[in-house]
């Protein structure tokens, strides 16, 4: 897989839809959706390029079927690390957790969006007494697991901190109601948090964000050999395993998501290989052989590899290491799992859903050990903090200032491993977890989701058949096709009144065009706000391409699509495109 880079590909896209149109122009043929796939081939439709002759004919010209992108389902795991150390971040991310809500919820958006959380504790044989997820969803408010909240028999309480001061909501405000899912039509109760088409999984009259508030936190007595890349592996996995819990988190055709929250290196590591750690095993991992217990050195010094100058190294990247400290070794000789099997699981559930969507891919984030620039600082600090080094095998990544404890600042290691997986996914989607505030990380990773959530902006350029109106008279057929159902459903357009397209008061969206009607469509025409119906008004993203039709299409709550289901429409194209539509495309 190639490394992605969001904003190459957004010019990528615009660049190929202006080549389209010029390549439409240059060979004459018909402007449809199978133009270009088809050579130019003639398939009925009027040649309007090329040919002067040609360029006063006024016989309408009808678009291909366009896919329309109107699905806004997004599945977001967070994997957040519940180690001793993770008090202050925990309730830092609690309190700016509606930064994220805020921008899947907004207007524009309106993301149908589930959200799960685990932890960072897979388990290790230094942890007898952690109970780890090893992947399975936590959604419970943190009121119920004050224990977790406490670590080293009391020596840091942070449930106040890091769960009180923060959970406002009462039992019964955070009832996680029933809902069915794609693969179950039984509602029960599962252990995440969703809004589908508007309607929650919570109490109606809940805040999304304040609930959130109280599911985020997870406490601080988990391992400490943090398994954040293996958390992720099983919690995708146990998604789609019918005897869990979770089946059915994640939805074939949704954007997926995955953002940890951690303060150390990734410490994955094969089970076949646990003598690592062992006190009579093998200890060339270790920061000191003669140690009485392995410290999370072992995990940096058995998954990375730097080089250049100690003090201030070049680089450090993940490496494969076997029992005795081998470098470059098979992936199954690896002491730690190896990177190919976290970037070859979300590649592999990327495909699959970009059988549904191209466009559709995986978002990785991490609000970890890196600076404010999203940089990873890499140095040796055996001779400036022995304990430091000797804790986790590298210096701290980041530094931040201990409200709790002057003294001692706040530090975070280098999250190599995690930066891989992030830079092959969504590179640049990188947050200082030692930032005093995460809400600029946070919503800078739902813009990330926001911006494959595009607007339904219709790509050819759609015919005026009004011209003396103030805004665009288009004529469009708009076809849902469900999965493996070959009967294609001609959709109608919402509900108008005298003041433009009506507002379901309980939805708070489109209105039904009737009762027998559970979808609808909506042409949205106006770019500069000349009509007195705000919601026939275009987003700025297909307003800044030029393109002059957007489609919003609303569905009756409780009545989703299914999973898999397509949506198209096919417009009368404008006569002269690059009169009516100057600069289309971007």
């Amino acid at each position: 897989m190639n490394t992605r880079d969001k904003l190459d590909l957004q010019h990528l896209r615009l660049a190929t839809s202006s080549l389209a149109g010029l390549l439409l122009l240059a060979n004459g043929c018909t402007r449809t959706a199978t133009c270009l796939d088809d050579d130019c081939a003639d398939d009925g439709g009027t040649d309007t390029g090329g040919d002067d002759t040609d360029d006063t004919d006024d016989t309408d010209d009808t678009g291909g079927e366009l896919p329309l992108p109107v699905s806004r389902d997004v599945d977001i795991l967070f994997v957040i690390d519940n180690s001793g150390s993770m008090g202050e971040e925990q309730a830092t991310f609690a309190a700016n957790v509606a930064s994220f809500i805020d921008v899947l919820e907004a207007e524009e958006i309106q993301a149908n969006y589930r959200i799960g959380v685990t932890t960072t504790d897979s388990g290790n044989l230094w942890c007898p007494t952690s109970t780890p997820e090893a992947g399975n969803l936590v959604m419970s408010s943190c009121k119920n697991r004050l224990n977790d909240f406490v670590f080293n028999n009391g020596e840091i309480d942070v449930r106040d901190l890091a769960c009180n001061d923060i959970c406002t909501l009462t039992e019964a405000e955070l009832e996680i109601l029933p809902t069915t899912t794609d693969f179950d039509a039984v509602a029960k109760p599962r252990p995440w948090l969703e809004r589908i088409q508007g309607v929650k999984n919570i109490p109606e009259s809940t805040d999304t964000a304040a609930a959130f508030a109280c599911f985020g936190p997870q406490g601080i007595n988990g391992c400490g050999f943090e398994s954040q890349l293996e958390s992720m592996y099983l919690a995708l996995i146990r998604s789609q395993s019918t005897d869990e819990e979770s089946y059915g988190f994640m939805r074939p055709t949704a954007i997926l998501a995955v953002v940890f929250v951690t303060d150390e290196a990734d410490c994955s590591y094969n089970k076949s290989y646990s003598e690592i750690f062992e006190q009579n095993g093998n200890k060339v991992f270790w920061s000191d052989p003669a140690d009485s217990s392995p410290t999370s050195a072992v995990c940096w010094n058995a998954g990375v590899e730097c080089i250049g100058d100690p003090s201030n190294y070049d680089s450090c990247s993940s490496a494969n290491k076997d029992l005795d400290g081998n470098v470059g070794v098979s992936d199954a000789e690896a002491v730690l799992h190896p990177m190919s099997r976290y970037i070859e699981l979300l590649d592999e559930l990327e495909q699959e859903k970009q059988q549904y969507d191209h466009e559709n891919e995986i978002i990785v984030g991490v609000i970890g050990g890196v600076g404010a620039d999203g940089q990873a600082l890499y140095a040796d600090v055996s001779g400036t903090d022995p304990e430091f080094q000797h804790s986790f095998g590298i210096g701290p990544g980041c530094q931040a200032p201990n409200p709790l404890d002057p003294d001692s600042p706040s530090e975070a290691v280098p999250p190599v491993r995690l930066l891989e997986l992030t830079e092959e996914f969504t590179p640049g989607n990188l947050f200082s977890i030692c930032a005093q505030d995460y809400s600029p990380a946070l919503q800078a990773i739902a813009d990330s989701i926001q911006y494959q959530l595009s607007p339904a902006c219709y790509t050819q350029c759609a015919k005026d058949t009004d011209p003396d109106t103030a805004v665009l008279d288009p004529e469009c057929e708009v076809l849902e096709d469900p999965p493996g159902n070959d009967n294609t459903v001609v959709m109608q357009e919402c509900l108008r009144d005298q003041n433009g397209y009506a507002i379901d008061p309980q939805s708070n969206d489109y209105a039904m065009p009737s009762d027998e009607v559970n979808v609808c469509y909506a042409l949205l025409v106006d770019p500069d706000g000349l009509t007195t119906d705000l919601n026939d008004d275009m987003s700025d993203r297909c307003v800044d391409l030029h393109y002059n039709l957007e489609f919003k299409v609303a569905r009756r709550p409780g009545f989703p699509a299914d999973s898999g289901t397509s949506v198209s429409a096919s417009c009368s194209l404008a006569d002269f495109p690059e009169l009516s539509c100057p600069g289309i495309g971007g």
